[in-house]
């Protein structure tokens, strides 16, 4: 079975995966005990994370970083050093993707930054989205799609409605 590269983000109705200065509150209207709108399941079904740095340092700086029995690569302009199975990686992302796509494993996680998804599906390297729409309209921040990106057509897979007003859609890219 081929490896895939999945996009699993959450996002505002009108398309913001942050408000300004990379504030995710808004994430929290959702939250809900007993809930994890099915990422158990996926992330089962990965063993590689590809991250941006500030999307790392901001997960760093609220939780444990709760991707570490994965490998993980840190798409950063300024790198560090590797440590245990954490990447520091400043070389070209295209090329790390097709690398990874190619090797044995389960599928490759983007956790994001928009940088990083809009690179990548101006590539054509995305090969499915699932997509959390957060029911609330932000009206600036940080877009998930830039205008930049290419026309892509998509394959609905499933939508899910949650009772917090969630809305998750999977798509797979064509």
């Amino acid at each position: 079975m081929k490896r895939k590269l999945i996009l699993y983000i959450s996002m505002s109705l009108d398309g913001y995966i942050a408000k300004l200065n990379d504030d995710l509150q808004f994430l929290e209207l959702v939250e809900k005990e007993g809930e994890d709108y099915g990422y158990e399941n996926f992330i089962s079904t990965v063993d590689t994370i590809i991250i941006g740095r500030k999307t790392f340092d901001w997960i760093i700086g609220q939780v444990d970083f709760p991707y570490s029995d994965k490998t993980t690569y840190i798409i950063s302009r300024s790198p560090k050093l590797k440590s245990q199975d954490k990447i520091y990686y400043k070389n070209d992302l295209i090329s790390l993707v097709v690398k990874l796509k190619a090797e044995a494993g389960k599928n490759i996680f983007c956790v994001g930054g928009a940088e990083i998804v809009n690179t990548l599906l101006v590539e054509n390297l995305i090969d499915e989205m699932i997509i959390s729409i957060i029911p609330i309209v932000l009206g600036d921040g940080i877009k998930l799609f830039k205008s930049e990106i290419p026309e892509q057509k998509l394959n609905l897979l499933s939508t899910k409605k949650f009772d917090t007003g969630l809305v998750q859609l999977h798509y797979e890219c064509i």
